[in-house]
């Protein structure tokens, strides 16, 4: 599988990108997520033991859109597809972690808050998606 690296760009840069998925009787499955680009991979950070982490523990076939953050595809945008898989290593949900933060001042506040306040903020375990063209 290829994509044009332009493609890859554009959606890279995007705020939120719709993450569609598909479930195993074939039924697409979107989320609005923060995306950041980590080498030739894009990556996504996510509790883990959610839908999509299991609609992908196995690897499997992804699309992805620049949206808004409610999910609403902004018309026009190109849709690529690629292939996710699920790290849940803590060196690479690290790394994952840190070129979403790279990109996305608010998710270092998140972290500083969650760091300081654990009796707050409920520490649920992380995995990372590492998408590949």
């Amino acid at each position: 599988m290829s994509t044009d690296p332009q493609l890859i760009d554009i959606v890279s840069a995007a705020k939120y990108v719709a993450l569609t998925t598909w479930r195993r009787n074939g039924t697409p499955i979107t989320t609005p997520v923060w995306i950041a680009r980590d080498g030739d991979e894009l990556v996504v950070i996510s509790e883990d033991d959610t839908g999509k982490t299991k609609r992908l523990n196995r690897g499997g076939p992804v699309a992805l859109q620049p949206c808004s953050m409610r999910g609403d595809l902004i018309e026009g945008t190109p849709v690529i597809n690629g292939t996710g898989r699920v790290v849940r290593a803590p060196a690479e949900v690290k790394a994952v972690q840190r070129a979403i933060r790279a990109k996305y001042p608010e998710a270092r506040l998140a972290g500083v808050f969650q760091s300081l306040l654990p009796f707050v903020f409920a520490r649920t375990p992380r995995a990372g998606i590492r998408i590949g063209f």
